[in-house]
């Protein structure tokens, strides 16, 4: 069965996708709270899985969290945490279940995380994993031997198009398009027109991308971005709008700010639609759309 998002990918609307962050423990009320609130105004829901390699509720419980409230849940699997035998049993266990949706990510380094005597794995990195994704489709395994029925996903994964250079981020876009990826989510996006440049680059291939949208909640926060995050770059203007809003509208101007390059993003048919990543704040992703116009 075709999934529900890769039917919108597929129809040619602009589609909306947000991140949920699984919380620091088993306490799901907030987390349930989210997905009821977001299941009916966007096309899907990342489940982020130990993001930034800090250890959390996993993504595919709250993917199911997702698939149980009627949401349509994007599973994020990192190679990080996990070898070629636990990725693809999670892969059966995700699709007996329904969620056939998966963003393949090769994960952030450990001595980001909040457990820096953890030891990664990457044992396949993210392009590796989409292609195993379309191996299991096929009815085999990574070691060659018979699954007792096909599989049917809709895999994606990432790229970064402000990153400096850009040229090793194109030639990983490319792999992972050949791998199979059908569509992408990109790292944040700030300065429209470079990524305009990198979209006529991309438009050569035959890929869904989701223009990456991080609210900005704090000057503090752009300038943490800019140094501290690879492939991340706010620009001045948009530091100094923040640094001019009115005492206690700082969040307000980021709400703005992130409707703003929506509606362009839109208007101007830069991309297929947008991934919005509230970071903690994922409720005022409605006020985020509200303010893009959608």
């Amino acid at each position: 069965m075709v999934s529900r998002f890769k039917q919108a990918l597929n129809s040619g609307q602009f589609v909306v996708t947000c991140e949920v962050a699984p919380p620091k423990g088993v306490r799901l009320e907030q987390t349930i709270h989210h997905i009821d609130m977001l299941k009916d105004k966007v096309h899907a829901m990342n489940l982020t899985d130990h993001q930034s390699s800090v250890m959390r509720y996993p993504s595919l419980g709250a993917a199911l969290l997702v698939k149980e409230r009627g949401g349509e849940p994007i599973l994020q699997m990192t190679c990080r945490d996990r070898n070629r035998l636990a990725l693809q049993a999670d892969l059966l266990f995700a699709y007996s279940r329904g969620i056939t949706n998966v963003l393949c990510l090769t994960g952030d380094s450990v001595m980001l995380g909040d457990h820096k005597q953890a030891k990664g794995v990457f044992d396949l990195d993210s392009s590796q994993l989409v292609a195993a994704v379309r191996t299991m489709e096929k009815g085999k395994d990574l070691g060659g031997n018979e699954l007792d029925s096909p599989l049917s996903f809709c895999a994606g994964a990432i790229v970064t198009p402000e990153a400096q250079p850009l040229e090793p981020q194109l030639i990983k876009f490319e792999k992972k398009i050949e791998a199979g990826a059908e569509f992408i989510q990109t790292q944040s996006v700030y300065d429209l027109d470079k990524f305009k440049e990198f979209m006529d680059y991309a438009r050569r291939f035959k890929v869904k991308v989701l223009a990456g949208i991080i609210l900005l909640t704090s000057a503090p926060m752009a300038r943490f971005m800019n140094k501290n995050i690879a492939g991340v770059s706010v620009p001045q203007d948009l530091i100094d709008e923040l640094v001019q809003a009115p005492k206690g509208q700082v969040l307000d101007k980021g709400i703005e700010i992130a409707g703003r390059m929506i509606r362009r993003i839109k208007d101007e048919k830069l991309c297929d639609g947008v991934h919005i990543m509230a970071i903690g704040k994922e409720e005022v992703v409605p006020d985020i759309m509200k303010a893009a116009g959608l």
